[in-house]
């Protein structure tokens, strides 16, 4: 009898557990969908050019005459970027499929020759998220490059 009991505790905490983290999933999915620019990026090379040199590029978008990094997550799994040069024109635009598991975004998109595959951990800010990866950001062959990226939501 106390065998059935535990089995059935048992069943029971794997299904919650289970429930909690689609939920959890469907919250951030419901979050993401949407349009958001960049705010800052810092993207650390730790094989830069295939050396055993570090290598670091950061950028505030804040300043008038940057570009800014946008894009639009949909509901059906599609995203599409860009950039917004300094003088208001778009350019660079790619697009991709984007999903999420636990507190994480998975996204695959063709940027530049390369299909790129990654995922980020997804922090929610007052006002929009904070990003980490680790990552070949190099194409080096090495998944060793970590990228921090904050943003924010926008209206277009």
């Amino acid at each position: 009898m106390k065998t059935k009991h535990t089995i059935t505790a048992l069943i029971f905490g794997i299904l919650f557990v289970a429930c909690k983290q689609e939920k959890k999933e469907s919250l951030l999915k419901e979050y993401l969908i949407g349009s958001w620019e960049t705010t800052y990026l810092k993207i650390e090379y730790l094989s830069a050019n295939e050396t055993d040199s570090t290598s670091v590029f950061e950028d505030d978008f804040s300043k008038p005459s940057s570009g800014k990094a946008q894009s639009t997550y949909k509901n059906d799994g599609t995203f599409t970027a860009w950039f917004v040069q300094a003088d208001g024109k778009k350019v660079s635009e790619t697009g991709g499929k984007w999903k999420t598991s636990g507190d994480s975004l998975f996204v695959d998109y063709s940027y530049l020759g390369k299909q790129v595959q990654a995922w980020y951990k997804i922090t929610q800010t007052n006002n929009g998220f904070s990003a980490t990866s680790t990552y070949d950001w190099d194409s080096d062959g090495e998944d060793d490059d970590t990228l921090l990226m904050k943003t924010k939501k926008i209206e277009l």
